[in-house]
């Protein structure tokens, strides 16, 4: 055997016996971490929100940093209290953007607070956007080979991050409040489980929100799954009117979708007419009717390349 062949022998071998040893079903802790998370800390206060340069990121990791010492079944919600608390900040009104099941949409479309500002774009949500993170079971030191996920165990650190994050999130949000569903997703548009069902919508204040506006987003050749009105949309908007809010839903809403043909621009899909491009039912009835305006189209396929 070639030594280059011994080589990728040993290789695949450690590889598999690191598996092996992986004690959960999820990915262990993100490479860098901490250098990743206080690195997005320094980003975001330099060129996303330079209004909040008196924030600490020193603090906000410090912070971060306590709960990487519990073990890794027996994080709270509530432990990310300090450092929630040294890392949140307002949320411009009107530009709440709640989603389930298409985050890479929404935040192409939120264009990096430009246009909304979803949770991954509030500075506590950007720092955590995509990463995972647990303490070893039994020693101290990060995790790298596995962590755990909700089907190990509930009170994970990730987890419970998403939770105290999506509560303070909803609670922070006011006047004309967003939320970007998938139409096309196989087991329904809104998760009756989920974060947005259980750690978003009961957060939702009535004092602060004036009215919730629902996108069901249908993906360029996917399936018509549900619609507004239909299934667990109209769950959702049956739960709004239950609590008391005022709400409209928008099938396909068009500057979204133009954004989502920007890809797929010779898909049938994407055949618009000057007719009215998006269905929509409100309660009470909010809008006329919309219309393609061409350079529109051209503008947001240029900003998107932007």
């Amino acid at each position: 055997m070639s030594a280059v062949g011994a080589l990728l022998l040993w290789l695949l071998a450690a590889g598999g016996a690191g598996r092996a040893d992986a004690q959960w079903g999820g990915q262990g802790t993100s490479p860098h971490l901490p250098s990743i998370l206080r690195g997005r800390c320094a980003e975001y206060l330099a060129l996303v929100a330079p209004q909040l340069r008196d924030k600490n990121c020193t603090a906000i990791w410090e912070a971060f940093k306590m709960v990487l010492d519990k073990d890794p079944c027996s994080v709270l919600p509530s432990d990310y209290d300090l450092f929630m608390n040294l890392s949140r900040h307002s949320i411009p009104r009107d530009k709440s953007l709640f989603w389930e099941n298409n985050q890479f949409l929404v935040t192409s479309y939120a264009e990096n607070t430009r246009r909304f500002m979803p949770l991954q774009d509030v500075l506590y949500g950007r720092t955590g956007d995509l990463l995972n993170w647990c303490r070893q079971k039994n020693a101290s030191g990060l995790d790298y080979q596995s962590c755990p996920t909700s089907e190990d165990c509930e009170d994970n650190a990730v987890n419970s991050f998403w939770k105290r994050a999506s509560m303070q999130y909803s609670k922070d949000s006011s006047g004309v409040t967003h939320v970007m569903l998938n139409g096309s997703e196989p087991t329904g548009a809104y998760p009756v489980k989920g974060f947005f069902a259980d750690f978003e919508v009961p957060y939702f204040q009535k004092d602060k929100i004036t009215r919730i506006e629902i996108w069901v987003m249908h993906e360029i050749g996917g399936p018509k799954v549900e619609s507004c009105g239909e299934g667990s949309v109209k769950i959702l908007e049956e739960r709004l009117k239950t609590m008391g809010f005022q709400y409209s839903c928008i099938d396909d809403y068009l500057p979204v979708k133009l954004l989502q043909c920007v890809d797929h621009s010779t898909h049938p899909d994407c055949a618009f007419n000057s007719a009215a491009a998006s269905i929509q039912r409100e309660v009470p009835s909010l809008y006329a009717g919309q219309s393609l305006v061409i350079p529109f189209l051209v503008a947001l396929a240029s900003g998107a390349q932007m």
